[in-house]
């Protein structure tokens, strides 16, 4: 495990015991992990550090490893690095070997005997190296990365099979499927709605200290959406949840909140506004000065919004 990293679950027992959640921002690029961890460090909140399988083979492997390095340097908060949405155990195992604190197996789509099978695997792999696994049961609709699901394969988590999933492959936390999905295109015409019920009853049955997660969670700020199509962008009728639907879902034992639509939005809406006030200039740095500016007001808002510090304690 990278020096200064934690285990995913040792943040998320804080936020049960607390009542509380975590955010878990995805990033793309360099600029995205500085403005994730500066942001982080200065209100003195955990985070966890997320990235896709065609994030690694975009960037890769050794630079993502390179990079947390130097970032979680003299860092002095709990911050974890996690594979989402892993979709077999060679990808978790060589994350885990490359130095991740956490990993996640997606199977949510297969047969849920072959799910089980798969994460049993993978959190044997893990546990080895003290790293932290989540697992998925039901699937959510829409596009993140190379994760695209049609609305005709939608099924919600079903609060009974879940409690089996956990007591069968032991696995530290569980993605949910309770309304949300992934990418920008969340609703239609309207925000969808979270079936916070199920979320109750599947709290009840695996317990007040297990940790659940919301994936698919990104609000999709019509401002932020605004800039991006003044500027040449062609993102319309996106919709997002709305923020106090997700304050809802942490209250009824939502414990990680998965950011990445919002701050992809944020950053886009930046990097278009740059480059059409200063057509002239080639200095990506400039450009991306400003992306990171309007990022960073997305994560600041995201971590107070979701973690919630009129209820959560000290990260003792």
């Amino acid at each position: 495990m990278i020096d200064g990293l934690v285990p995913a679950l040792d943040i998320l027992r804080w936020t049960t015991k607390n009542e509380t959640a975590v955010c878990a921002f995805n990033f793309s690029n360099m600029e995205m992990l500085q403005v994730i961890i500066a942001t982080a460090a200065e209100v003195k909140l955990p985070i966890i550090l997320q990235v896709t399988e065609s994030t690694i083979n975009y960037i890769g492997l050794d630079y993502i490893i390179a990079m947390v390095s130097a970032a979680v340097k003299d860092i002095d908060i709990p911050i974890a690095l996690h594979l989402d949405h892993g979709k077999d155990s060679h990808i978790c195992k060589r994350c885990i070997d490359a130095g991740f604190s956490s990993v996640m197996i997606d199977k949510s789509s297969a047969r849920f005997t072959e799910n089980v099978t798969c994460t049993k695997e993978v959190v044997e792999l893990a546990k080895k190296a003290g790293v932290s696994v989540e697992g998925e049961l039901g699937t959510l609709t829409g596009r993140e990365d190379d994760v695209s699901i049609s609305g005709a394969a939608e099924l919600f988590t079903d609060p009974d099979q879940a409690y089996r999933y956990i007591e069968s492959t032991k696995v530290d936390s569980l993605a949910i499927a309770i309304g949300s999905s992934h990418g920008p295109f969340k609703g239609q015409n309207a925000p969808p709605k979270l079936d916070l019920n199920r979320l109750r009853e599947i709290k009840c049955l695996v317990g007040p200290f297990y940790p659940l997660v919301l994936h698919g969670a990104s609000a999709v700020y019509p401002d932020l959406l605004d800039i991006c199509n003044r500027y040449g962008a062609d993102i319309h009728g996106a919709c997002g949840l709305k923020d106090e639907d997700v304050k809802a879902s942490i209250k009824f034992g939502i414990n990680k909140v998965n950011v990445d639509t919002d701050i992809r939005v944020a950053f886009m809406a930046g990097i278009r506004r740059s480059l059409n006030e200063n057509p002239n200039s080639l200095d990506v740095r400039k450009h991306f000065g400003l992306a990171k500016e309007m990022m960073r007001d997305v994560v600041i808002k995201k971590i107070k919004l979701i973690t919630n510090t009129a209820n959560g304690g000290s990260l003792d």
